[in-house]
C-alpha cells in the first residue's frame, strides 16, 4: 500500500488527493518563470511589435516619398557638417597658423552641430535599416538628444 494511497484514504478518495496535488504542482509551477518561458514572451513581444510596424507603414503608405525626404535630408546635413569639420581639419595642416586657428574653429562647430543631430540621424538609419530592434536604439537616441541639447 503506497503513501498515497493512504493519505488518499485519510483526506478522502484518492481522486481528491491527486486533484489537491495537481493544484499545488500547477501553483508552483506557476510562481516560476523559467528561460524558456520568457524567450517564448519575449519572441511573441518582438513578433507583435513587428506585426504594428508593419500595419502602420501599410496604413502611412501615401507618406513614403515625405519620409525619405525627411530622413535624406537630415541624413545628408548631418554627413555634410562631418565631412566639412574633417576637410577643416585637414586644411588646417598645410595654412599658417593665422588660418590654422579659424580651420580648428569651423571644424570644431561644425562637428559639434552634427554630434547635436546624431540622435535623429540615428533614429532614421535604425528605422530604415533596424526596425525590428527599434526598441533597443531609440533610447540610446533619445538620450543623445538629452545630452547634447542641454549641453551636458
Amino acid at each position: 500500500m503506497s503513501i498515497g494511497s493512504v493519505l488518499g484514504r485519510v483526506f478522502g478518495t484518492e481522486k481528491a488527493l491527486e486533484a489537491t496535488i495537481g493544484g499545488v504542482t500547477k501553483g508552483i509551477d506557476a510562481l516560476v518563470y523559467t528561460d524558456e518561458e520568457k524567450a517564448v514572451d519575449a519572441a511573441k513581444d518582438r513578433a507583435a511589435a513587428r506585426s504594428m510596424l508593419v500595419g502602420w507603414l501599410e496604413t502611412t503608405s501615401g507618406q513614403h516619398i515625405a519620409r525619405r525626404m525627411i530622413a535624406l535630408s537630415i541624413t545628408g546635413v548631418w554627413l555634410m557638417q562631418y565631412i566639412v569639420s574633417w576637410f577643416a581639419m585637414i586644411a588646417a595642416v598645410f595654412v599658417s597658423k593665422e588660418i590654422q586657428g579659424q580651420l580648428n574653429t569651423v571644424s570644431n562647430l561644425t562637428a559639434q552641430h552634427a554630434d547635436g543631430m546624431t540622435g535623429a540621424v540615428m533614429l532614421i538609419l535604425s528605422f530604415y535599416f533596424a526596425a525590428p530592434h527599434m526598441d533597443k536604439i531609440v533610447g540610446a537616441a533619445m538620450s543623445r538628444f538629452g545630452t547634447t541639447n542641454s549641453g551636458k
